[in-house]
């Protein structure tokens, strides 16, 4: 153990000034408060949140119409492109997994 992992251990209370371990003295994270679950306050964290969630919603770039059309159809034909090239691949390995085994 080198003389700075020594006196971090000995500030965390860990180890006591000779170095050696000391026994039940070791410091436990304080806990957060546990808040008393009410139905008022949860009500009020709703429509807070729900608040918040409408005000980010707002911020949003939503796409137009014509934005949205134009992906909409690159992912259709790309949809097609690949299941027409998955579709071919697998004709052909399927022909040639045949064509070996065949004889």
């Amino acid at each position: 153990m080198n003389r700075e992992t020594k006196r971090l251990l000995q500030r965390q209370g860990q180890i006591d000034d000779e170095g050696n371990p000391s026994v039940g003295t070791r410091r436990q994270p304080p806990r957060p408060p546990v808040q008393p679950t009410n139905p008022e306050g949860m009500l009020q964290r709703t429509g807070e949140f729900l608040r918040d969630v409408r005000a980010e919603l707002r911020r949003v770039a939503w796409p137009t119409r014509p934005e949205t059309l134009n992906s909409s159809v690159v992912v259709c034909i790309a949809l097609v492109v690949m299941t027409a090239l998955i579709f071919g691949l697998d004709t052909m390995f399927s022909k040639f997994v045949l064509f070996l085994f065949k004889q």
